[in-house]
């Protein structure tokens, strides 16, 4: 059946509900989504509330990802509350559940936020990752590319701190 991509679906409850358990899943299967495994619904919900009362008020945009009408994939293209920086978007929470993995579907998320990035008329996009993850080479398979990396960061755990690593889109290019 394959990924159906929708930009700011109606935040239904359900949708709701989907998105903490899709969220959950991912942090426990290991995903650097803002939370370290062990979660659970409770422990995700205020952050994917938040989240999801920025787009409701149009700060920010969510792009989902749905199979046989089930969430199993997003992303939040987000405001970085500065007007002077309000030329480019930060990327965050960009997740596929763990099933859906290895069927394009990351890239395809990716790709519609590169769309969406472009309609708002943005110069940039920006995405952060986890040190340690190696998910940094997925990104540049796209066309970001590494800009810095901030050290020790991300504390994971006592004694286990990651870099940030900061990726950048220049969508200025192709236009």
């Amino acid at each position: 059946m394959g990924l159906s991509l929708e930009v700011d679906p109606p935040l239904t409850d359900a949708l709701r509900d989907e998105m903490v358990a899709l969220w959950t899943t991912v942090v426990n299967d290991g995903g650097a989504v803002g939370f370290v495994p062990p979660v659970v619904a409770d422990d995700v919900r205020p952050t994917a509330e938040a989240a999801l009362a920025a787009v409701a008020d149009g700060t920010d945009r969510l792009v989902a990802g749905f199979e046989a009408g089930r969430l199993v994939a997003l992303l939040f293209v987000a405001d970085n509350g500065h007007r002077l920086k309000n030329h480019w978007r930060t990327l965050k929470r960009v997740m596929v559940a763990p099933g859906q993995q290895g069927k394009g579907y990351g890239g395809a998320l990716m790709r519609e936020a590169t769309v969406v990035g472009r309609k708002m008329g943005l110069d940039a996009l920006q995405v952060t990752v986890r040190g340690g993850t190696g998910t940094e080479n997925f990104y540049a398979r796209l066309g970001y590319r590494e800009v810095g990396r901030v050290p020790d960061a991300i504390r994971v755990a006592p004694g286990d701190d990651r870099e940030e690593i900061i990726m950048w889109l220049d969508l200025r290019r192709d236009r």
